[in-house]
């Protein structure tokens, strides 16, 4: 008999075959189990009016109850907006749609009492509320009421089919109505008394309507909980197949390679934490099991030279390595820093990216499958087909979590004995988190930088800040020194709520105008010679530019 979790989503009153329909399409929500966990993203206090006198720049998301008074249209086809006028017996504001706006002002009516719930903003001097909720006041209840009261996540479409967040809270009511004494536990009692934390079911009622501030924290903590320790027993249930099962080979010897350099080529004297992991990697590499380790540590630790010396290991028995990054202009830095740590010893080191030449590429390939070149550094273009070694021992992966696991996965399907693994971050990663999130991996941690290495030191400022920031910047520069921006994304996105490279571009160019100070932008879609020509302007502090004026 099928279990009532199970059941498809339509039979739940409330929703209905088309609601059904809709849920499915925006949510990826199918049965009673999944609506089960769409949790609320916030909780708001609804027991509680403002007036309009009482808002200020400090108020987050507040409930005011009054009368709309004025609707416009302003603008046509998709830069047109909805403005409403709000007030109440102490003043007025403006209620604004950008989207969603049709089906909104139809279901109003000028002159009628309404609640309005949102997060106000402040524009020319105005408060106003961007897409906030509007319902008849007549029609409050005790969804109302609550001072804790569930805000689930909807779309404008579930919107036009009656899912308002007050809706989606009846519906929600209707759900735990009807399963709440049905949802199956998944830990023993014996462990939920050690650990101190309620059962499944009371979990799932009180994340969706929680009894008061405590319900709801140790509800989150027994759902987080859930969540952690079952992704921890899959990644251990991997590593163990991985090692009971996948054998590796045995890199038994250190020979001229690594002798070679260490004795000739080190730049410095090793730290003692760079000592520690590479005698925890010559432990894996000689063990017979197939190495999966990741390297931690800030950048300037010492991680490349680490992989270096780990790949030439690699060399000392016969086999290849390879070193894959998540960008051109990384490989490019990693080339560089190996081939001049190499320098006048027999190692043959290579750079593929996306950028190579063809006929670079068809002598890099010839020379990877007879074995003549040794180490390949690299971007995505590592994984391609044709891209064969003839005995490849060593994958080292740079930034490991900006690559998916497929696209790991097919580096080390590139020889019939799985390859060791060696992958590296600078992101700083509790031990406890990198246990959770790497747990098929094991840790080692490079923990304290080379002698004369000044200390990273980070701050971490709002946008409010911004000016703060580029005062901070302008003063660097006066004192000589250079600045490099990161932004996370190049155009603007429809899914991410991210400032992009252009935008940034254009609003530091506005502050730091020309002649005066010199900017240029670097990133994966230009072409090669234009990031080289910016990178070396950057390092010897140029101000000739290919890049044209604003």
């Amino acid at each position: 008999m099928p279990h009532i979790l199970d059941t498809p989503v339509e039979y739940l009153k409330g929703v209905g075959p088309l609601r059904a329909d809709m849920l499915r399409k925006e949510l990826d929500i199918h049965t009673f189990g999944d609506l089960l966990l769409y949790y609320p993203f916030r909780y708001v206090d609804r027991s509680k009016f403002y007036t309009i006198k009482e808002i200020d720049s400090e108020s987050a998301w507040i409930q005011l109850k009054g009368k709309v008074t004025g609707m416009q249209t302003i603008g046509t086809g998709r830069i047109s907006r909805l403005v409403m006028t709000f007030r109440d017996m102490t003043g007025e504001t403006e209620l604004i749609w950008f989207q969603g706006s049709k089906w909104i002002k139809d279901k109003i009516i000028i002159g009628k009492e309404y609640i309005v719930f949102g997060k106000p903003s402040l524009f020319n001097g105005r408060f106003n509320f961007t897409h906030p909720d509007i319902e008849p006041a007549d029609e409050e209840g005790p969804v109302l009421n609550e001072p804790l009261q569930p805000y689930y996540s909807t779309t404008e479409k579930l919107r036009s089919r009656g899912f308002t967040p007050r809706n989606f809270v009846r519906i929600m009511r209707n759900l735990i109505g009807q399963v709440q004494f049905s949802i199956p536990e998944t830990i023993s009692q014996s462990l939920l008394n050690a650990i101190k934390l309620p059962g499944r079911g009371e979990a799932l009622v009180n994340i969706h309507f929680p009894a008061d501030p405590r319900a709801l924290a140790l509800a989150q903590e027994r759902l987080k909980f859930d969540e952690l320790f079952f992704i921890q027993l899959q990644l251990l249930r991997l590593k163990y197949v991985r090692m009971e099962k996948v054998h590796g080979r045995v890199f038994g010897q250190i020979g001229s390679h690594f002798n070679a350099f260490y004795h000739q080529n080190l730049p410095f004297t090793l730290t003692n934490a760079q000592k520690k992991v590479m005698k925890e990697i010559r432990a894996d590499l000689g063990s017979g099991k197939q190495m999966n380790r990741l390297l931690q540590g800030d950048v300037g630790s010492g991680k490349t030279l680490v992989a270096l010396m780990s790949m030439l290991i690699a060399l000392d028995n016969g086999c290849q390595a390879c070193l894959m990054a998540p960008t051109e202009i990384l490989a490019s830095q990693h080339f560089k820093t190996i081939s001049k740590m190499l320098y006048g010893l027999p190692v043959e080191v290579a750079l593929l990216t996306g950028s190579t030449r063809k006929a670079a590429r068809v002598d890099l390939h010839r020379k990877l499958q007879d074995g003549s070149l040794q180490i390949l550094i690299g971007t995505h273009a590592l994984i391609e087909n044709q891209v064969q070694f003839s005995n490849l021992g060593l994958v080292v992966i740079d930034e490991q979590h900006r690559f998916g696991v497929a696209q790991r996965a097919r580096l080390w399907e590139k020889s019939e004995i799985p390859p060791h693994i060696l992958v590296m971050t600078a992101t700083p990663i509790p031990r406890t988190l990198a246990m959770t999130l790497y747990g098929d991996l094991d840790v080692s941690v490079i923990d304290e930088l080379p002698p004369g290495r000044k200390p990273v030191k980070t701050y971490h400022f709002y946008e409010k800040d911004r000016l703060k920031v580029f005062r901070f910047m302008k003063d660097q520069i006066a004192l000589g020194r250079q600045i490099y921006v990161v932004y996370p994304i190049i155009n603007e996105s429809d899914k991410l709520e991210l400032q992009p490279l252009m935008d940034g571009f254009d609003t530091v160019s506005r502050y730091f105008p020309l002649p005066e100070y010199q900017i240029s932008i670097v990133h994966g879609q230009l072409k090669a010679a234009e990031k080289e020509s910016e990178m070396r302007r950057f390092l010897e502090n140029s101000r000739k530019s290919w890049w044209p004026p604003l």
